[in-house]
């Protein structure tokens, strides 16, 4: 994980504009609000990056806290949010000291696909130390091993065209194709999971699961998963 942290923290052309770079964190503050029972919830975005519109989700909870390995994005978002007093920025290790059953929901979206299985397995451990026993974890974005990259693309063109950026949106992916993302993908690869693999795999960690209805995001061709503390 740790290169793509690095790619992350750079100066990256991963967003078409800056329009889709602002919808594209709305949606998911959008999404994630859903998953959000009551408003003295205490949730957790597990590997948030830049978490534009984590006000919104803030608004509808008591505590929000924002977890991100990147460095330079964990300063941006201190500096972003610390007006608010709901929201807390945190890093991945700093997960360790807060107290066990202590989150009603953790969020994990578009993250698992760069980690490594062992690596994706010690977050699970750690999410299910933190979660209440009635709590909720919602993983988000996982990339099915028989979906390839054109239906990636074709959502991505269907989300601009539906929002007005398609010129830019089809600049940013001959930009992206010869940009160091591809490269890193090319190289590196992304993990992807059958739905029976992360049932499976989510069920060695502690959780029971289910398959959520739609995914979080723009992506249909993509799964989310909501688990829970196995009894």
């Amino acid at each position: 994980m740790d290169e793509w942290i690095d790619y992350y923290d750079s100066t990256h052309t991963i967003y078409a504009s800056r329009l889709h770079r602002d919808l594209h964190f709305e949606v998911i503050a959008r999404d994630i609000i859903g998953y959000i029972k009551t408003p003295d919830a205490v949730v957790l975005d597990y590997a948030c990056g830049e978490a534009l519109s984590a006000t919104k989700v803030a608004d509808a909870c008591a505590t929000l806290y924002l977890a991100e390995p990147a460095p330079g994005v964990r300063g941006r978002l201190a500096a972003r949010f610390a007006p608010n007093s709901k929201i807390r920025v945190r890093s991945l290790d700093e997960l360790n000291t807060l107290d066990a059953g202590s989150i009603d929901l953790v969020v994990m979206n578009s993250v698992a696909q760069y980690m490594t299985p062992q690596e994706l397995d010690g977050a699970f451990a750690v999410i299910h130390r933190l979660l209440k026993p009635s709590g909720r974890f919602v993983l988000g974005d996982i990339l099915r091993p028989e979906v390839g990259m054109v239906r990636d693309v074709l959502a991505l063109l269907k989300f601009a065209a539906t929002h007005g950026f398609l010129r830019d949106a089809l600049i940013g992916l001959v930009s992206t194709a010869l940009s160091d993302y591809r490269q890193l993908r090319a190289r590196i690869g992304l993990q992807r999971y059958g739905e029976a693999e992360m049932i499976a795999k989510l069920g060695a960690a502690g959780f029971s699961v289910t398959r959520a209805p739609r995914n979080i995001g723009h992506n249909p061709w993509r799964m989310t998963f909501v688990a829970q503390l196995r009894a």
